[in-house]
């Protein structure tokens, strides 16, 4: 930051001038491309659209005829022109700029084109805030060509761009690690299982029947209480609803109740998510909360687990997905011997444990780095403007 504040100093102490941002570049706006023409089988190039900027890449392609005005190219600055006015250096090769997406292009030697990519995001959330009485708020190549933005000397843009440069580069690596380690821990996860050669194909309907806790009326719950009852919107959270202590006993002792490492399934809402029960005193709802009682000799819970992230379930279709008992008896899976069930599942958690720290750790550095990011940025892109 010294090395900034020197060259600030030497070459514009007073302040910079100001310039419409229409006199420094152009801004190009894209093409109403024929959706007729689009595709999701890789047939011709991708079609950039609004929601293509903020993610960065596209799976629509265009398979119709085009001027090469329209390609965008590694390293293009991009502007989505609905909703949050997000501005992105395209980085996934060879596309098309669709219609509600405009280029930055054609730059004025006056200025470096990736400091008015990190100027223009701040004049954009500038216009975005100043637009009021609209759901869904639309910006107009005019007023971002309007939009003024200040014209340091090059010098101090070059090493503006290089110091949040450092920090764009370290955020994506942090990004790009947490994904290699999902990868990771998704491909050993289907490799383990799935892997067919010396293993017995099981319906889970064999393995024991599919249980389910007696069933609470609303009037039986209380918002405090001795017993957390878990609803399918709370299931693997924190409980809202209670039961009485007496009535939970009476339940436990005579209907079905899970045991210690038995494996609770939600069977509507995010269906098949998979939670070992920990043997504390809980009541589950029924039907939405299930578990398969089977017989430890045969299937250990830890591996069964771990199969319950890769089934494909056959669901019976309505606006709310659910799994009924049939679909739960009906998935199959592999069984191959105990020890190699134990090595599997120990294999597994392992990487899963590692996933979910870097899962945890990552993300609070990510979100730092982006504070930090921010801080910089708007105190490296605020000059003085000369009079």
């Amino acid at each position: 930051m010294s090395r900034l504040g020197e060259l600030i100093a030497e070459t514009c102490p007073t302040g910079v001038v100001y310039k419409p941002l229409g006199d420094l570049c152009t801004v190009f706006n894209g093409f109403a491309f024929k959706s007729k023409s689009f595709n999701s089988d890789g047939v011709g190039l991708p079609i950039i659209r609004i929601r293509d900027v903020n993610t960065g890449f596209s799976d629509t392609f265009y398979s119709g005829e085009y001027d090469e005005k329209w390609i965008v190219e590694n390293g293009d600055i991009l502007i989505g022109m609905d909703g949050d006015f997000r501005a992105n250096r395209w980085k996934h090769g060879r596309g098309l700029l669709n219609q509600r997406v405009c280029r930055l292009q054609d730059f004025s030697h006056e200025v470096i084109a990736d400091f008015i990519y990190y100027q223009v995001q701040d004049e954009l959330d500038r216009i975005h805030a100043s637009i009021t009485g609209s759901t869904v708020k639309h910006l107009s190549s005019r007023e971002l060509q309007r939009s003024r933005v200040p014209v340091p000397p090059l010098v101090v843009q070059r090493e503006i761009v290089r110091i949040l440069d450092t920090f764009t580069e370290l955020e994506a690596e942090l990004e790009a690690e947490l994904e290699a380690r999902r990868k990771q821990y998704e491909y050993y996860l289907r490799t383990l299982l799935l892997e067919p050669d010396g293993r017995t194909s099981m319906k889970l309907g064999d393995l024991g029947p599919v249980s389910m806790c007696k069933r609470i009326m609303k009037a039986q719950t209380s918002p405090e209480g001795d017993i957390p009852f878990y609803k399918i919107g709370t299931f693997g959270g924190e409980p809202n609803a209670y039961i009485p202590e007496e009535l939970f006993r009476e339940y436990r002792d005579k209907y079905s109740y899970p045991k210690t490492g038995d494996v609770l399934i939600s069977a509507a809402g995010t269906i098949g998510k998979a939670i070992p029960f920990d043997g504390e005193p809980a009541y589950f709802q029924d039907s939405n909360i299930v578990w398969i009682d089977n017989d430890e000799s045969v299937v250990t819970n830890p591996y069964l687990r771990n199969w319950f992230k890769v089934i494909t379930w056959a669901t019976d279709g309505g606006t709310i997905r659910r799994l009924y008992n049939e679909n739960i008896r009906r998935a199959t899976i592999m069984v191959p011997p105990i020890e190699e069930q134990r090595s599997i599942a120990a294999t597994l958690d392992m990487f899963e444990t590692l996933t979910s720290d870097l899962s945890v750790g990552l993300p609070a550095e990510l979100a730092a780095r982006r504070k930090q990011y921010e801080f910089y940025r708007d105190r490296l892109l605020s000059f003085e403007e000369l009079s």
